[in-house]
């Protein structure tokens, strides 16, 4: 009987092509063999950033309207067990392990990755505990992600911009192609970005799906920063237009944290008819939603802030985001990258919003080097830079040398902001 962990650890180097091998032809056949067919709404959710937080707070409405709510996310911070959770709750090790085997079991001579057996696994747990509603974060991209053998009720692309070119493509377009993989024909697809892509309206045009986009089918207005309104006025002549008005700013921080929420409450408009939920459920949902890492702010002083943004999309949001926050006498950043993103249209987006920087590498096959992070900096003309061996020491060191009236700002990867997060557990 093996444990997660010894699962995980076999899972990481299972499969002959690695970690990543695109295409749903093995997942697909696994699916069929093992029966995985839904018998409840699902919503599929893709972009470029945002995913995280439209699952979060889908899955809080969702659980305070009273339905039983399996989500699945990626990737984790802590435990692997983040990534499947049910009514936001992470599951047992038990319940992973279990369906594990009966992947395992199905799968026979299909050789499936990391990503696949996550996939797989999700759905069978949700499947099993009977949810009323799956909400499937996809991993990378859209068309060819393992997320994408389930036909969505719903889907959602947050946002389109670069990351991952390797798999997904140079040019926006390319991107908006792969990130509308996930449209149904028939079904109603929520767009978050307009314009958005040529390629992702042609694409929903061309199946069928129905788009519905901000600004133009649903949108939303913040009143003095305490509260927001939404409106939902879709162009098709069937659509009902619905306004909720004076509700509350979310719980999750950050300048485009209403853009997010407005998808979510697009996507429980289109579901309206299976699922109702009442203004109440929306409000709790709001104002009790979690999503840790996305310009999370930890109580007390000085001012930390942790962010996972790892891409100039997300460094856009995340310099518009420190921006409105309150004067800090002094700004530092403990930062780390992975070697395959794009550190230079990160560092120009937002060095001029620190004063001193405390870099370190990360403990991963792609993080970037020391000397790599120095080198980067020093092209960027970013000099008052502190170099420590391990994330937790640049954390640490900065946290030494705060005053209160100070910010600390922990960013540049989803890995960055867990190796602080796990000091702050051990506190």
């Amino acid at each position: 009987m093996k444990t997660l962990q010894d699962w995980l650890s076999h899972l990481e180097t299972a499969h002959s092509s690695g970690l990543i091998d695109m295409g749903l032809e093995r997942v697909g056949e696994v699916k069929k063999r093992m029966n995985l067919v839904p018998q409840c709404p699902v919503v599929v959710v893709a972009g470029t950033n945002g995913k995280g937080s439209v699952c979060a707070y889908l899955s809080h409405i969702y659980k305070e309207a009273g339905f039983k709510v399996g989500t699945l996310t990626s990737p984790h911070l802590l435990r692997y067990n983040e990534r499947i959770a049910i009514n936001t709750q992470p599951v047992s090790d038990d319940l992973i392990v279990s369906s594990f085997e009966r992947i395992e079991a199905a799968r026979g001579e299909i050789s499936l990755t990391y990503f696949e057996f996550n996939a797989l696994a999700a759905v069978d747990i949700f499947m099993h505990e009977n949810v009323d509603v799956m909400i499937l974060e996809v991993g990378l991209g859209g068309r060819l992600d393992a997320v994408n053998v389930f036909d969505g009720d719903c889907s959602v692309v947050t946002s389109v911009d670069l990351d991952h070119q390797a798999f997904l493509g140079d040019t926006v377009e390319q991107v908006g192609f792969e990130k509308a993989g996930v449209f149904r024909s028939g079904k109603p697809a929520v767009c978050g970005q307009n314009p958005a892509p040529e390629s992702l309206v042609k694409h929903a045009e061309e199946i069928g799906s129905k788009l519905l986009m901000v600004q133009r089918d649903f949108d939303f207005a913040s009143m003095e920063s305490v509260q927001w309104n939404y409106r939902f006025h879709p162009q098709s002549s069937d659509g009902q237009s619905r306004n909720r008005n004076s509700l509350p700013f979310p719980a999750l921080r950050g300048a485009y944290q209403l853009s997010n929420a407005a998808c979510a409450l697009t996507v429980l408009e289109c579901l309206n008819e299976q699922l109702p939920v009442d203004i109440g459920a929306i409000k709790r949902g709001l104002l009790l939603v979690e999503n840790p890492g996305r310009f999370q702010v930890l109580p007390g002083r000085p001012l930390v802030v942790l962010d996972v943004g790892h891409n100039p999309h997300a460094a856009r949001a995340l310099r518009r985001s420190l921006i409105n926050l309150a004067f800090a006498q002094k700004r530092t950043a403990v930062f780390s990258m992975l070697s395959d993103k794009d550190i230079d249209g990160v560092l120009e987006i937002v060095k001029d919003q620190f004063d001193e920087w405390n870099i370190a590498p990360l403990d991963v096959p792609r993080g970037m080097t020391v000397e790599a992070l120095q080198a980067k900096l020093a092209e960027h003309g970013i000099d008052n830079v502190n170099v420590f061996e391990t994330v937790a020491a640049a954390y640490r060191a900065a946290l030494a040398k705060a005053t209160e009236n100070d910010r600390i700002v922990v960013f540049g990867s989803f890995h960055t902001v867990a190796d602080v997060m796990a000091v702050l557990k051990e506190h």
